[in-house]
């Protein structure tokens, strides 16, 4: 941190406070029980309550290998922008040359610069190993989706027990793809340092108040509060 000012250490750190604070919020607090991403765990029991009772249960396979699919998009994004950021890191002299001659350009050191890329590189491999283990738990879930007790059996006590634990799978698997997820819109917000210490205040709480928005406030919230017309 001896390359940063102080304006950066501050900014740095609010927008890791955000991040932590934002993220245990959703996950530990009471307050999160009440977003977007709460009321989805109770459709993924439900889900699994469902599905022991279905004779034919392609639409349950289907539904998995869409997110199979869209956690493996994902997860090969974030290794093209670890691809991305190590290839500025190695061009880190070429770069600066150009930045510097842009009007809005603020001085930065060779130090800072690499540094700074250093950490974005760091929330994407963060969000790659989120979304391939997501991904993996989803191949866990197609597999129990296989064994899964016959229709007959689904009043027993081992199916109960089944739809229970292939809800909790399936939930942590949502987390974990919710998390990556959420690494890449930080990433947005991180990408405001380049441009200074303000700035990257300023994005990080732009960026928490749109995620707030979208778990608390927004339509697709509203449509589970919504009654039948």
């Amino acid at each position: 941190m001896l390359a940063f000012t102080l304006p950066d250490d501050l900014a740095l750190g609010w927008f890791v406070g955000c991040w932590i604070v934002y993220s245990l919020i959703i996950e530990k607090n009471a307050h999160g029980r009440g977003g977007l991403n709460a009321h989805m765990n109770g459709y993924r029991e439900h889900w699994m309550a469902q599905l022991l009772a279905r004779e034919v249960r392609i639409v349950d396979s289907q539904v998995t290998a869409a997110l199979q699919n869209g956690t493996a998009f994902f997860a090969s994004t974030s290794l093209i922008a670890i691809g991305g950021t190590l290839t500025l890191l190695r061009a880190t002299e070429q770069v600066l040359t150009v930045i510097e001659s842009l009007p809005l350009s603020v001085p930065t050191t060779l130090a800072m610069w690499e540094l700074k890329i250093m950490g974005l590189a760091i929330i994407f491999v963060y969000a790659f190993f989120k979304f391939a283990w997501a991904y993996r738990l989803f191949n866990y879930l197609a597999i129990m989706i296989g064994a899964a007790p016959l229709p007959s059996e689904k009043d027993t006590p081992e199916a109960r027990a089944f739809a229970y634990r292939a809800s909790r799978l399936c939930a942590e698997a949502g987390l974990n793809f919710n998390r990556g997820q959420r690494a890449f819109f930080f990433a947005l917000g991180y990408l405001g340092w380049f441009l200074g210490p303000l700035e990257l205040a300023l994005s990080t709480t732009g960026v928490v108040i749109v995620m707030w928005r979208r778990q608390f406030f927004s339509e697709s919230r509203k449509a589970f509060d919504a009654t039948t017309p």
